[in-house]
């Protein structure tokens, strides 16, 4: 249905809503996700699972990696805003509903537990991400890429940091109604806006015409080239960053100190990284911030080998987080900003989504196959490999565009 006529004359927020209710959102989606792949590890691994079970978890974040299917409707539907209210909505009563049972009942309810929360966060980020395209100009990249992950990370100190502390002191009921409590939180700004946000122009569309779209998107110049150098950059980070919760209950630290090593000091540094990432591109080509934090982010990983073959004790554990936190920030901002010039102004949504599901299969791939070289071969050797393997997919990415910048308007940006 067509939008009505009031609904034709959009009324754009100002400046200082936009990013109000950009970091809202994205603080939404990071909340959860921090609890599912930072908290809830941990617990699991507390109760006598293995890391490959664990590992299994991460492909339950499908939703992300499979939300292009469902992008192009959502992209389209018009009235996005009560999309994003409903979204948002239904969070908090997944949340409420998992407060009611117990973490005893079963490993099939936190499976469904996990994967209802990725299937909504997924769809509110397609929604977000058109959106900020929408909102903000191109000289607004790099900034809003650092709101982005600031916001998702502040969610992630939420989720991964206090509610596992919240556990830990109190009981599974009350950390999932803190959840509740947290979400209908940031839920605030959006109810507050009752200007119409910015969308594409609506359309109907059949299922074929939107997997043809897909399709066509997909098969674009430059476009699968440019997603395998997306495999090559971030697979070896999955590796690493992917299995850390684990690694550090299997060391002996206790879930107190996880909560605050991980949940809110890593995540913590990781808003000083989105600070200087955001900073960083606006200052340098986008070849140097991707070389240069793809390079120091493989050096920071060196600590995690270290710390697996036994030395530093929790001093080097507290300055591989720190580090990782800032630099792991800055390289993924740097990345983020990239695909945002990769992305044709006029297939934004379509294209940015394509590739940010492409990160989301890349990281539970990685962090599986992390898992199972754990259980076969030790910490020792997952970290090493996913090490080389950051410092070598930092390096294809960087020589194959300088040889060929593909998609092409990458161009315009890849050494000025």
């Amino acid at each position: 249905m067509p939008p009505s006529a009031a609904e034709a004359r959009p009324s754009t927020p100002g400046r200082a809503w936009q990013l109000v209710l950009l970091i809202s959102l994205y603080l939404a989606q990071g909340l959860p996700y921090g609890f599912f792949t930072q908290a809830l590890p941990v617990l699991l691994r507390e109760a006598g699972y293995s890391l490959k079970a664990i590992s299994a978890l991460s492909f339950l974040y499908l939703p992300w990696a499979l939300k292009f299917l469902w992008a192009p409707y959502l992209d389209r539907s018009g009235v996005q805003r009560r999309w994003l209210m409903g979204l948002q909505a239904a969070a908090v009563v997944a949340a409420l509903v998992l407060s009611q049972l117990r973490h005893s009942d079963g490993l099939s309810v936190i499976l469904l537990g996990a994967f209802v929360f990725n299937f909504i966060a997924a769809s509110q980020d397609v929604l977000t991400d058109g959106l900020a395209v929408r909102m903000l100009s191109s000289t607004d990249r790099g900034p809003a890429n650092a709101i982005q992950v600031g916001a998702y990370r502040i969610g992630m100190i939420l989720g991964g940091g206090l509610l596992l502390w919240v556990f830990a002191k109190t009981s599974w009921n009350v950390m999932f109604l803190c959840m509740s409590a947290l979400l209908a939180l940031s839920s605030l700004p959006l109810w507050a806006l009752r200007l119409r946000l910015p969308v594409a122009k609506a359309a109907q569309s059949s299922a074929r015409e939107l997997l043809l779209g897909w399709i066509a998107r997909a098969t674009a110049p430059g476009m699968l080239r440019f997603a395998l150098l997306i495999f090559c950059y971030r697979f070896g980070d999955a590796m690493v960053s992917g299995v850390l919760g684990p690694f550090l209950k299997d060391v002996g630290l206790n879930k107190e100190t996880i909560a605050l090593m991980k949940g809110t000091v890593g995540s913590t540094t990781s808003l000083l990284g989105a600070v200087i990432g955001g900073w960083f591109v606006l200052r340098v080509p986008r070849r140097a911030a991707l070389l240069s934090a793809g390079v120091a982010q493989a050096a920071t990983f060196v600590l995690y080998v270290l710390a697996a073959l036994g030395l530093g004790g929790s001093t080097l554990l507290w300055l591989a987080t720190v580090l990782e936190g800032v630099i792991g920030t800055i390289a993924t901002v740097a990345l983020f900003t990239l695909m945002m010039d990769a992305s044709d102004p006029e297939h934004a949504g379509t294209d940015y989504t394509l590739f940010a599901s492409f990160v989301i299969l890349v990281n539970s791939l990685g962090t599986f196959c992390s898992a199972t070289l754990i259980d076969a071969w030790g910490y020792v050797t997952a970290f090493s490999v996913g090490t080389l393997l950051a410092l070598l997919g930092c390096c294809v990415l960087v020589w194959r565009l300088d040889a060929r910048p593909s998609p092409a308007r990458i161009a315009l940006v890849w050494t000025r």
